[in-house]
């Protein structure tokens, strides 16, 4: 995120002669003194790599461009993503307790531990994975399961980051020098992510009170995080024009903004299209209503999208051009990306705009193209043992 911070790797080779370099093959984990350490710097942000797998898969389920063959990929990247879930946390749950210095150290990081929110949005995005791509591999009843099991624990803890991150930043962190940065939106996204997830459960829950009140829930943390977001993204947007670009290793982080703004266009649109499951009868005018406000909504929202967008990218250029070389933070060109994927394929279905839809389609190619960039260099830093080592 920044120079003072124990987020990624470092790219520096290992010193040594570049003919025989050139001769040998690459050694797995051969940056590492030991297998074993692997665990020491196992941080939350490793979970972005799990977001961002996640959302390539979700984005393809339900994209307005459907071939033959992107099911079947859809449901492989989220067989990834849900695999790489499961061993990371369990590789999390091992650093917590053979390293706790070092994770209490990263806990207590006034900028590592923005990222906690991250396990809670790779647990929803695998769950929104899980109903949509799930059934026909799984069965229907399983997907649900999963699904729920997965948005209760994400949900709960998303609230948890959102409430015990802001506090811990009051009350312990020094403020003559804190300056708000785009990983401070990290513990405030989950109960957006909730929201949008939570209307594909929609559908999968009892009809009447049960149903009202998930909706209810769902729209209250959309509330809760929007404010909290727009308000950080204020204060962010301020410390760029008054303070300049960040790091150019931080430089990536700035596509956070993203993540707020397409989960949000893509919370209100699903929300607004379920609804009409929810309100029925003599209610049956607030299901409109919603409907209306998710796409009045979605297209308010989609123009600031647009130039934090195109302000993103230009940024990015700005530090490729000062040495931005690879690290974790890479992740953060995925997953705010697919959120804006599935902002405009869910407002382009619900105004039914097909040129929403074609700009979904375009986005996804971006997408696409920076999680296999992505994914390609932590595969080699992770076979080499160099995204395991600090910075």
């Amino acid at each position: 995120m920044s120079t003072t911070v124990n987020l990624t790797s470092s790219t520096v080779a290992r010193p040594a002669d570049r003919s025989e370099s050139h001769r040998r093959a690459p050694v797995v984990f051969g940056h590492l003194g030991r297998p074993g350490q692997m665990l020491e710097h196992i941080t939350p942000n490793w979970y972005a790599s799990v977001m961002g797998t996640g959302i390539v898969a979700n984005a393809a389920a339900t994209l307005p461009l459907q071939f033959t063959g992107l099911h079947t990929f859809a449901t492989v990247v989220w067989l990834i993503a849900s695999t790489a879930l499961v061993a990371l946390t369990v590789a999390f749950a091992a650093h917590w307790t053979l390293h706790r210095g070092h994770a209490r150290a990263h806990a207590a990081h006034p900028v590592m531990s923005q990222f906690y929110g991250a396990p809670p949005m790779a647990m929803l995005t695998v769950g929104a994975g899980a109903i949509t791509l799930g059934p026909a591999l799984i069965g229907s009843s399983a997907a649900v399961w999963i699904d729920a099991v997965l948005w209760t624990a994400g949900t709960l803890t998303g609230l948890a980051t959102s409430l015990w991150i802001p506090y811990r930043m009051i009350t312990a962190h020094d403020h003559d020098t804190a300056m708000a940065l785009p990983a401070w939106l990290m513990p405030i996204v989950p109960p957006m992510v909730s929201a949008s997830t939570g209307a594909l459960l929609l559908d999968h829950v009892a009809a009447g009170q049960s149903r009202l009140a998930l909706i209810a829930a769902c729209y209250a943390m959309f509330g809760l995080s929007l404010f909290l977001g727009m308000i950080t993204m204020t204060m962010i947007y301020s410390r760029l024009v008054h303070g300049g670009m960040p790091a150019v290793q931080a430089a990536p982080t700035v596509w956070i903004t993203l993540g707020m703004i397409g989960q949000s266009i893509t919370a209100t649109n699903l929300l607004g299209t379920h609804a009409a499951t929810v309100f029925v009868g003599k209610q049956a005018v607030i299901a409109t209503g919603l409907h209306i406000f998710g796409i009045a909504y979605g297209f308010a929202m989609g123009g600031f999208g647009i130039l934090m967008f195109a302000l993103a990218t230009m940024l990015t250029i700005h530090a490729a051009r000062r040495g931005l070389s690879f690290s974790l933070t890479w992740w953060s060109f995925t997953f705010p990306v697919g959120t804006c994927v599935t902002g405009a394929t869910a407002l382009g279905t619900a105004a039914g705009i097909s040129v929403i839809h074609a700009m979904a389609v375009g986005l996804y190619v971006v997408l696409l193209t920076a999680w296999a960039t992505v994914a390609t260099h932590t595969l080699r830093g992770t076979i080499s043992g160099k995204v395991f080592l600090p910075a």
